[in-house]
């Protein structure tokens, strides 16, 4: 995988990003201007991010992965990533039929289409081929199993899976102190 140079990754229009960032060169951003990168940020190859999107510090997209954030947004707060094939969604339209669909309909012809913004929280991690549905937040320290479905906001520190994702179990907070350790060193060595 290669990656974009400081260059590449100032001219693609952030909103603003921060240091350390790694985004593959087979990425692609649509809105970019409203796309936010913290310090560490990794996005791999055939990744897509559009809209009101903002990525903390220490955040990892991995191959295939998909965040629209269109209007509503979509925060991906820090130590949170994304496993292959994730998507992230705020919008969808309705698929009952009381009003048109796709893209290429002007607004007022789908009275039903659903935005809602979405929040993943700090040291969240979302396992493969997992979707995120629009108004969900996924609470500090949940783990959310291959694909899984979360279409309603989760508990702090719990395990879930399934389709729709249910609570399994509480998940281990040993991470914590290794956070601890790594801010410290991180401060460190911008002391130097």
């Amino acid at each position: 995988m290669s990656y974009l140079n400081e260059e590449q990754i100032k001219n693609i229009g952030f909103k603003s990003y921060g240091k350390n960032i790694k985004i593959s060169e087979m990425a692609r951003f649509y809105n970019p201007q409203k796309i936010t990168l913290g310090n560490n940020v990794r996005i791999d190859d055939f990744c897509i991010v559009s809209g009101n999107v903002t990525l903390g510090n220490n955040i990892h997209l991995a191959v295939y992965s998909y965040i629209t954030g269109c209007d509503s947004g979509v925060i991906m707060e820090d130590f949170s990533g994304l496993a292959y094939g994730v998507k992230v969604f705020t919008d969808s339209d309705d698929y009952t039929g009381r009003s048109l669909t796709n893209p290429t309909i002007p607004d007022k012809y789908k009275p039903k289409k659903i935005s809602k913004p979405i929040l993943i929280q700090k040291h969240v991690i979302i396992g493969a081929n997992s979707l995120v549905f629009p108004g969900v937040t996924i609470k500090e320290g949940c783990a959310i199993g291959a694909n899984s479905m979360v279409t309603k906001t989760t508990k702090e520190w719990m395990v879930y899976s399934g389709a729709p994702a249910k609570e399994l179990k509480s998940r281990k907070k040993d991470l914590l102190h290794l956070e601890e350790q790594y801010l410290l060193e991180l401060k460190n060595d911008s002391a130097i």
